[in-house]
């Protein structure tokens, strides 16, 4: 299937409207627990090369960025908010604005993608990880974290969310997109609204 120039205008200015919408993430206590608590988990999954490139997706202002800079990774962030840009590179981190379903990034080039919470942001998930199979090196990770739809906090209602799925579907088109399943967690915590759960997938590419 090929757009045409009128297709491809109107494809580009929908996603003009959802980048026009993003808003800015700062870190928080919570989500910074939960990186870190993940994080652990995945280092016990997988073991990335001295220097091993990581690409943090949907990166916000470097809660998960200062861990792989502190590991000695050489690791570069991605957004579509430029506030998050701009007081990501005033931290000290390579971070660029750019859409997670068209990386400006070679085939085979990274160690590990981490994208956590920005998945569901993707009006084409399917395609979005079918990029992330591209820019992963064969024997790449990826760990994806995703909200939990129908929970006290109803994030399938949250106006910048486009893909808060189910986790069988999230599964599948994570397998079709390439990728074998190597482990799945269930976050559960609590919050002001009651309890909530995100779903955590550590994949790689075979």
């Amino acid at each position: 299937m090929k757009l045409d120039q009128k297709q491809v205008a109107r494809l580009e200015e929908f996603l003009a409207g959802i980048k026009a919408a993003t808003y800015p993430e700062p870190a928080s206590d919570l989500h910074d627990g939960i990186t870190t608590q993940m994080l652990d988990r995945l280092w016990t999954r997988c073991t990335l090369p001295p220097g091993g490139r990581v690409l943090d997706v949907g990166c916000g202002q470097g809660v998960a960025l200062k861990h792989f800079i502190a590991r000695g990774l050489d690791a570069v962030g991605i957004t579509l908010n430029p506030v998050d840009v701009q007081e990501s590179v005033k931290r000290g981190f390579n971070v660029l604005e750019m859409d997670q379903s068209f990386l400006d990034f070679p085939e085979a080039h990274f160690d590990l993608i981490w994208c956590r919470h920005c998945l569901e942001h993707s009006v084409f998930p399917y395609f979005t990880l079918s990029g992330f199979f591209r820019v992963l090196k064969p024997g790449g990770w990826l760990y994806v974290e995703v909200p939990a739809p129908d929970t006290s906090c109803n994030h399938q209602r949250n106006p910048n969310h486009y893909s808060v799925l189910g986790k069988t579907m999230h599964a599948c088109l994570m397998q079709r997109a390439g990728f074998k399943v190597i482990d799945v967690v269930d976050i559960n915590f609590g919050v002001a609204l009651g309890p909530d759960t995100y779903w955590a997938f550590i994949l790689q590419k075979p």
